[in-house]
């Protein structure tokens, strides 16, 4: 089994380690300055307070003949389309996408071919620190695994195999009907929790900050309101307890979360290195939301 990770952050660093330590025939792509430090030290994470080295090729640059059995596109939404068109002519069959986007399945698979792409989301959080190691982990399953499903809903050949890799490198995973709702539902809570930290006087303290706890309770709760009456349904189902928790008793749990060292290696890391991407989802969510609304209104006034 060949793996490619494209992309060396956080996330495809991770999936790389895991990957290689199962036994994969792992690779990683990365540019810059990531790009310089793999190539002197290889790919370094920490594991049980030990630094370790992976297993795993370091690549520069692609070539279109070098075919890989899956390859994990781990970028942010701002390098989404780059990374498609340098893929475009790769003879590798499945790509996975594991990007925040609202964008349309089907734009992706204009670029690099018809049933190429297995849309996906990562289960994992953490950071590279400044001596340039890995210090990352999966989410726990009963928050959020590796999501994926085929943009039809339906079961395949791609699902089949994709679950069989995770599951020989221990990474929990879901597979669910449509992955287009789960990202939004994801995006419903992402958003909210990324903007408390940009709105708070002292970012890494902002669970400390009951004015901004309480606002983005009421964030989430509108948010998730919203897209139920809207689509009839949530993905996961256990979205639903932003809808029926009270008021009061959220805040307090976001103010414990925010505080967590769960809320400083999957919350805050992300929203503090990736301040652009999150800024930008925050605008395509709402203008989501508010096409939506919209669309709504035109149909009642029509009848």
């Amino acid at each position: 089994m060949r793996i490619l990770i494209y992309g060396a952050g956080v996330i495809g660093s991770l999936y790389a380690v895991l990957f290689a330590e199962t036994g994969y025939d792992t690779s990683i792509y990365a540019r810059g300055k990531r790009l310089e430090f793999l190539k002197k030290n290889g790919l370094l994470y920490k594991k049980n307070q030990n630094i370790r080295r992976a297993e795993a090729t370091i690549l520069g640059e692609l070539s279109d003949n070098d075919a890989y059995d899956f390859i994990l596109l781990t970028v942010r939404e701002n390098q989404l389309y780059e990374a498609l068109a340098e893929l475009k002519n790769n003879k590798s069959n499945i790509i996975v996408t594991m990007v925040n986007s609202l964008d349309s399945y089907k734009k992706w698979e204009d670029i690099v071919g018809k049933g190429r792409i297995l849309p996906a989301f990562p289960g994992a959080g953490g950071s590279i620190n400044n001596d340039g190691i890995l210090d990352a982990a999966l989410t726990p399953r009963m928050i959020q695994p590796t999501t994926f499903a085929e943009i039809s809903g339906n079961k395949s050949e791609k699902t089949k195999q994709f679950s069989k890799i995770l599951r020989h490198a221990h990474i929990p995973y879901q597979k669910v009907v449509d992955m287009h709702m789960w990202q939004l539902c994801h995006l419903a809570m992402v958003v909210p929790i990324a903007d408390a930290y940009y709105e708070a006087d002292c970012p890494e303290r902002a669970g400390k900050d009951w004015k901004i706890m309480k606002k983005t309770a009421k964030k989430l709760k509108r948010n998730f309101s919203f897209l139920r009456k809207q689509a009839g349904r949530l993905s996961p189902c256990k979205m639903n307890i932003f809808r029926f928790l009270p008021l009061p008793i959220m805040t307090i749990m976001l103010a414990v979360t925010f505080e967590s060292s769960f809320g400083d290696k999957f919350m805050y890391q992300h929203a503090r290195k990736a301040p652009d991407e999150m800024r930008e989802l925050h605008k395509q969510f709402y203008a989501y939301m508010k096409k939506w609304n919209t669309r709504m209104h035109c149909v009642v006034r029509k009848q």
